[in-house]
């Protein structure tokens, strides 16, 4: 009997360390899940942490470039009030007498001239005639002179 006992403590000692092995073959195999969806998770966390930077980083690019619009957009209308300003014709009179030393005009500074009355403008009547058929007529003698040589 003794030895049937030591058979069995034997053998349940060896499934008790099969059921242990089975036990921590499940807590591990539960611990390794753990950790993978931790690392999921984390991964998850990460990504969504450098989505959000990126984003707050393009948000603050187009900031500034707004914010360079405006101030490009506050020169442009100053430049257009300093054109207008400066194309009113007194402005530039003062101009043409202070830098380039320009004056009036005085009645002694006109000299007038006499021409001939003769028409200078030589006609050519036969230039004028082909210019003024048509296109279909001009289109017509073409053919005809194809077909006559």
């Amino acid at each position: 009997m003794a030895k049937k006992n030591n058979k069995v403590n034997k053998s349940s000692s060896k499934n008790n360390k099969k059921v242990k092995r089975g036990i921590d073959n499940l807590l591990f195999s539960d611990k390794v899940k753990i950790v993978i969806y931790l690392f999921i998770v984390f991964g998850m966390l990460f990504f969504i942490m450098y989505r959000n930077s990126k984003i707050n980083e393009t948000f603050s690019k187009l900031n500034d470039i707004k914010a360079g619009i405006i101030q490009i957009d506050k020169e442009n209308n100053q430049l257009e009030v300093d054109i207008q300003s400066s194309l009113n014709l007194y402005n530039v009179e003062q101009v043409a007498k202070e830098q380039l030393g320009m004056q009036k005009l005085t009645n002694g500074q006109t000299i007038y001239i006499s021409l001939p009355k003769k028409d200078y403008i030589e006609s050519n009547v036969s230039e004028d005639k082909k210019s003024n058929d048509g296109i279909f007529k001009t289109i017509k003698n073409k053919i005809n002179s194809i077909f006559n040589k």
